[in-house]
């Protein structure tokens, strides 16, 4: 969907391009220098709203900030008329590609519209949902959320008039989700978008108990927790519902519970990165639901297409979860249709979870990138892929840049041991006792260091 993207004048850097992987695009590199800000312009992008404050430029950035994004061809073709009034108008077509340019306008504060991307004739044919790493989560529904104006009607307005103005279709730009509306339902004026993961499991799992056979929520539901599972392979660890339960004197609802391995925990007692598994479970299959819902009432086919976006994919999660949480939710896009197509957007700090990803990398569709500061200039690099073996080689590589894999002491002491072994000044100790000294207090009796350096310290002097 998304071939490349390209900005001038906003971000951390003065120019960023970068070109996408078809399938998979994970973002590496240290705090503060874009890896979010990507996934923020991303979901702008194909939404026109920002999830959260909107991209400013930067203050030297001249005249023409832009923000500009290439797609393939056939999706443009897919959301205009031909007579539509946008057709040929700012759109480069080549190659296959069309790219679309977005600037800033200083007078109205504001970027103008990726025209016809974010006013569109036809909404876009694809589901977008993003699950930021504070715990929140947004979701773009075509069938629910393509701001498509009436006939004489206008585009435009802030959100209470378009809602009071007969002319708009009254959609909202998009749904999004703090942890509180996602578990107890979320309302927008006067009307109930989501009943929340609390109630619909419940109500889930209580249709198929009456109904004597499976219900598509609930089998979809328990079948996506059974894949994000750490331990999917074993039929005695996976998780699955338990029996709701009853917990408050002034609460009359029930809540799920999960079946761990010790027995069955509510789920709102269930940990941080339990709650995070459980809530993007719950939204997968609540926002493929409605969809599918919307799309019978507007007498059209669902989508085929999926745009995810994820923020720090490791977030609350033991490495049993990091390693397992990609691989996994690519299998849940899977099972949803069989045609189904799925392009994610991913940014991460643990080496896991690129690990994770050796076993279905696909350089032909897959690409790995790295945010990096050069002399005062944030830069970003694909990085060429191959089999690193384990968590450690990939913190050594250059998507994380750590020279050891240990404690900063230890590599102090490492770096000024092979420093003095290649016949070089130390850095930091004098002496070769002095190092030893250091080595011995910050390296395990075991490590896989010792024989070199005891060779050297008790060898002759060179």
């Amino acid at each position: 969907m998304l071939r490349a993207l390209e900005l001038v004048g906003v971000g951390p850097a003065p120019r960023l391009r970068v070109e996408l992987g078809e399938r998979l695009n994970v973002f590496a590199g240290d705090n503060g220098l874009g890896k979010s800000f990507i996934l923020e312009v991303v979901w702008w992008a194909f939404t026109g709203a920002w999830v959260g404050f909107p991209a400013w430029p930067q203050p030297d950035a001249g005249a023409s900030p832009e923000i500009a994004v290439e797609l393939e061809e056939d999706i443009v073709s897919r959301v205009l008329n031909p007579n539509s009034k946008f057709t040929g108008d700012g759109i480069e077509v080549n190659a296959g590609r069309t790219k679309l340019r977005s600037t800033f306008e200083f007078a109205r504060q504001d970027w103008s519209a990726l025209t016809p991307l974010q006013f569109s004739d036809r909404p876009l044919p694809c589901i977008i949902l993003y699950a930021r790493s504070d715990g929140s989560f947004a979701v773009w529904d075509p069938a629910r959320n393509h701001h498509h104006v009436r006939p004489q009607g206008r585009w435009g307005g802030i959100d209470t008039e378009l809602w009071d103005d007969p002319t708009v279709l009254r959609r909202p730009q998009f749904y999004r989700f703090e942890q509180s509306s996602l578990w107890n339902g979320l309302e927008m004026h006067g009307k109930t978008i989501c009943n929340g993961l609390i109630r619909d499991w419940v109500s889930w799992q209580r249709q198929s108990d009456r109904n004597g056979m499976g219900n598509s929520a609930f089998d979809l539901l328990s079948s996506t927790l059974a894949t994000l599972s750490p331990h999917a392979e074993n039929e005695h660890e996976k998780l699955r519902p338990g029996e709701p339960v009853r917990l408050f004197i002034d609460d009359t609802r029930e809540f799920p519970t999960v079946n761990f391995g010790y027995g069955s925990v509510p789920v709102i007692h269930a940990s941080a990165g339990m709650q995070r598994i459980l809530g993007l479970a719950y939204l997968l299959v609540w926002a493929w639901r409605e969809h599918v819902e919307a799309s019978k009432l507007l007498r059209q086919e669902p989508v085929s297409q999926i745009l995810f976006l994820m923020d720090e994919v490791e977030t609350h999660l033991h490495p049993q979860w990091q390693r397992r949480l990609v691989p996994s939710i690519l299998k849940v896009f899977e099972g949803l249709r069989a045609s189904m197509q799925a392009q994610l957007f991913l940014t991460t700090h643990a080496p896991l979870v690129l690990a994770s990803l050796e076993p279905l990398f696909n350089p032909q569709t897959d690409k790995s990138f790295v945010f990096d500061l050069k002399n005062g200039v944030v830069q970003l690099n694909e990085l060429p892929w191959f089999k690193r073996g384990d968590a450690v080689d990939w913190l050594t590589s250059d998507a994380f840049q750590l020279e050891q894999a240990r404690s900063v002491e230890a590599e102090t002491a490492i770096e000024d041991a092979e420093r003095l072994m290649r016949g070089e000044e130390p850095k930091h100790f004098k002496t070769k006792e002095e190092i030893d000294r250091e080595l011995h207090r910050v390296l395990g009796g075991d490590d896989i260091f010792w024989p070199r350096w005891i060779v050297r310290r008790d060898g002759p002097e060179p």
